[in-house]
C-alpha cells in the first residue's frame, strides 16, 4: 500500500514540474509571438478600403417601409388585456375571453356548453371565430 502511495505521489510531483515548465514556455513564445505580430501589422495595408468604411453599415429605415413591415399575425388578442391567443380551433378548450367576445360582437346567440355542441354549430363557431379574427381591435399587429 504504502508504495503505491508513493509511486502516485511521484506521479503527481513530475506532472506538477511539466506543467510549470511549460506554462513559462508557453508565456516566453506568446511574448515573442505578439511582438511579431505587432511588426507585422504596422507593415500591412488594411483589408478593408478607405471608400467602404466611409459608408454607412445600416441603410436609413424610411416611413414606407415601417409602414411595410408591419404584418397581421394569425391570432387574437383581448383589448381588455392585451393577452395574446394563437391557438383556439377547438370550442370545449377556448378561452372564456373569446367565447364572450363572439356573443359581445354578435356572431353567435350564446356561449355554449360542451354538451350543446353538433356539427353544425361547431361550423357556425368556425365561421364566427374566422369573422372575429378580421375584427380590428382583435387582430394582432407586429411590427418588424
Amino acid at each position: 500500500m504504502t508504495e503505491i502511495f508513493f509511486v502516485l505521489t511521484v506521479i503527481y510531483a513530475a506532472y506538477v514540474i511539466y506543467v510549470v515548465v511549460s506554462d513559462s514556455k508557453k508565456a516566453r513564445v506568446i511574448d515573442d509571438s505578439a511582438e511579431a505580430l505587432m511588426s507585422v501589422a504596422h507593415t500591412m495595408p488594411p483589408l478593408i478600403p478607405e471608400k467602404v468604411m466611409a459608408q454607412p453599415l445600416v441603410k436609413p429605415v424610411t416611413k414606407t417601409a415601417i409602414v411595410k413591415s408591419a404584418a397581421i399575425k394569425s391570432g387574437l388578442r383581448n383589448p381588455e388585456t392585451g393577452e395574446i391567443i394563437t391557438t383556439y380551433a377547438n370550442y370545449r378548450f377556448m378561452k372564456r375571453w373569446i367565447k364572450e367576445a363572439l356573443v359581445a360582437e354578435g356572431l353567435l346567440e350564446k356561449i355554449y356548453k360542451n354538451n350543446e355542441l353538433s356539427v353544425e354549430i361547431e361550423t357556425t363557431i368556425k365561421d364566427a371565430v374566422a369573422r372575429l379574427e378580421s375584427i380590428e381591435r382583435y387582430q394582432i399587429l407586429i411590427t418588424l
